[in-house]
């Protein structure tokens, strides 16, 4: 099949900042709620992909309002992000910047309004993306905002590439073909229309 626009996910499918979110999180635990258990990789590896406001509910509850927390999250996020980054996955940047020479490519996250300027300003991969929004920039879940970006940019033949359950379903949700990269922290994906052991995969499916 040919396609004429790839719209990738973030965590879990161009690199991986876990470590660099961790220190987030808990900056901002020790800002709002000193006392509460610290986040690991291990767990918050198992939420990526998940909306912010659903991970907040699992980490942290009713320890911290949620309107405050976020704030002090943001402004962590703000302030540490772009010196901590994350590490690209193998292939990543020939890939990226392969696939643009044919191809409009896009971001669609459910990551904060400043995650996805953070990875495109800190990989330097900015110039080869079209477009990019996150569900820190309207609060829209993912399968609405594929939707809309589709609709933005008049795409005809979208294909989405993800790591995870929830973005195979967002995907199909917003009538677009998935690609299921099972390098990243999504482990039980099914229904996927392709699949991928690489980044570097990408190039058989859509040339």
């Amino acid at each position: 099949m040919t396609f004429d626009s790839l719209l990738f996910d973030m965590d879990g499918t161009l690199w991986d900042a876990v470590d660099s979110y961790c220190a987030i999180w808990n900056s901002s635990i020790a800002d709002c709620c000193p006392g509460a258990p610290a986040v690991d990789y291990a767990t918050l590896a198992t939420m990526m992909g998940k909306p912010l406001d659903e991970i907040f509910d699992r980490l942290i509850g009713s320890r911290a309002p949620r309107g405050l927390f976020m704030e002090r999250l943001t402004a962590n996020e703000e302030k540490l992000m772009p010196e901590l980054g994350g590490k690209l996955y193998p292939g990543v940047r020939e890939t990226i910047a392969a696939l643009a020479e044919h191809h409009k490519l896009f971001m669609v996250s459910n990551c904060t309004r400043l995650g996805l300027p953070n990875f495109l300003s800190f990989t330097g991969l900015k110039p080869y993306f079209t477009d990019s929004i996150s569900f820190g920039d309207n609060n829209l879940e993912k399968d609405r905002n594929i939707a809309l970006m589709v609709e933005r940019h008049g795409l005809k033949a979208p294909l989405y590439i993800g790591d995870t359950a929830g973005d195979c379903h967002s995907s199909h949700a917003a009538g677009v073909p998935f690609v299921w990269a099972r390098y990243g922290f999504g482990k039980e994906v099914a229904g996927y229309d392709y699949a991928i052991d690489s980044i570097t995969d990408l190039t058989s499916i859509v040339k």
